[in-house]
């Protein structure tokens, strides 16, 4: 038999480890259920602090199926938290994932979605997927906040293997964009194109991602979101531009940009996605 709690096995069913995943941080944390699920990305990691009373915090590459950050930014930890709510509601708690594996790493597709296969396979009915990105409009200047309407998957690749297919209409809900908007009606929403990474977009790429629709250029999320809609997941997609895309950007890009655009809007974005997640 397989071990199923590794995804370098090529024999391994990968919905298997995740459930291995899930187990492990079920009887780890002593939560058995967790309602929603977060995927932090640049700038968003303060959020976690506000959700609620921590209940465990673990490593990472501990848990089955996951790694440790390769990105300065990333936190290599998953968290359980108990949600803060009005007294005599239900008790819900939150899976915080802020350890994501981008495809850039090489490690696989399996790798990349891995999070939200656990995040449903521990119960979770909803996931927040945040992101730092490029902007294409003017009007977003780094730290502004985006709900993400749609996706263009420029990747190549897909998450699903074999003849599975899913209906992608309305992927980034409606509904919780809808919520979202109730807590901060200035929320705009835009159309997020991923790229495969690791290198930035050409300028040319940019405008090519501009014509067909794009708002928002990264290097996450929508193959993170394919994997969520297919395991039965309700998906709310936020990014925060921390840049303007190359060739609308006076200045050559750099990592470095990206960390200081998350450091400074971080509190306000943590605030925002907190009380969000509240009302989910």
């Amino acid at each position: 038999m397989s071990d199923v709690t590794s995804l370098d096995d090529l024999a391994a069913d990968p919905l298997q480890v995740a459930r291995a995943a899930a187990d492990y941080i079920a009887r780890a944390t002593g939560v058995p259920t967790h309602d929603v699920a977060l995927v932090l990305g640049s700038g968003w990691g303060g959020a976690a602090d506000l959700l609620g009373d921590t209940v465990a915090e673990l490593p990472s590459h501990e848990v089955p199926g996951f790694s440790a950050p390769a990105v300065v930014g990333h936190v290599g930890t998953i968290r359980s938290i108990r949600l803060d709510g009005a007294p005599g509601t239900p008790v819900r708690h939150a899976l915080v994932l802020g350890s994501r594996t981008h495809l850039y790493e090489g490690r696989g597709v399996r790798r990349v979605v891995h999070g939200v296969r656990t995040a449903a396979a521990a119960g979770a009915k909803t996931v927040v997927l945040t992101n730092g990105c490029g902007g294409l409009n003017l009007a977003w200047g780094p730290g502004t906040p985006v709900l993400i309407s749609d996706h263009v998957n420029l990747t190549g690749t897909s998450p699903l293997e074999g003849a599975t297919f899913v209906d992608l209409t309305n992927l980034y809900s409606s509904r919780l964009r809808a919520i979202a908007r109730e807590v901060d009606p200035t929320l705009d929403e835009g159309v997020y194109v991923q790229f495969p990474g690791p290198h930035y977009e050409t300028p040319a790429e940019v405008k090519m991602a501009g014509v067909i629709g794009g708002d928002l250029v990264g290097m996450s999320t929508g193959l993170e979101a394919i994997a969520a809609r297919y395991a039965g997941l309700e998906v709310l997609g936020i990014s925060l531009v921390t840049n303007l895309a190359a060739g609308i950007s006076p200045t050559p890009l750099s990592h470095a940009e990206v960390i200081e655009a998350g450091i400074a809007a971080g509190p306000r974005i943590s605030a925002l996605l907190a009380e969000i997640v509240r009302m989910l």
